[in-house]
């Protein structure tokens, strides 16, 4: 009972986390092409982001497939949960381009090199994207944890 209690306290927790994180590195990026803000901020906030998404990812396993929570059958069919994971899929996606383009900032700047900060802008866009989409898996999270379901007639 206490690995259930504490998996769901995690992945709520990494949820929070994960909204803050990918929230404040929109903010840096976007500020770095408004005020001309240090990139180093931007790429912080994505490490948390990063590390958020691990531990949901994980957790999120967990509870769904290795029998801590209601168990697979109940994820399985449940509408909500398919909601919750094509939002997680669509963040995912969204995060391919990001994410390449920050590997490869933080290893310019590990070299001492410029970077082009020219799409700042666009990943800003995503992460507040993303963010607006973590609320929304937070909505079907709910929902799944009152049982909710959706009747098919």
């Amino acid at each position: 009972m206490l690995m259930h209690w504490f998996l769901a306290a995690v992945h709520l927790l990494a949820f929070a986390v994960a909204f803050a994180a990918v929230l404040n590195r929109g903010t840096a990026l976007r500020r770095m092409v408004t005020e001309g803000a240090d990139v180093r901020r931007a790429l912080l906030a994505d490490n948390g982001w990063g590390l958020a998404a691990a531990v949901l990812l994980i957790t999120g396993l967990l509870r769904a497939f290795a029998g801590y929570e209601k168990g697979t059958d109940y994820y399985l069919h449940q509408p909500l949960f398919h909601i919750k994971m094509t939002l997680f899929v669509i963040i995912l996606l969204l995060e391919i381009l990001p994410m390449v383009t920050l590997i490869k900032w933080r290893i310019a700047l590990g070299r001492g090199s410029s970077i082009d900060t020219n799409r700042a802008t666009l990943f800003a866009r995503i992460s507040h994207l993303q963010a607006l989409l973590i609320v929304l898996m937070v909505v079907a999270a709910s929902g799944m944890a009152r049982g909710v379901m959706f009747s098919q007639s």
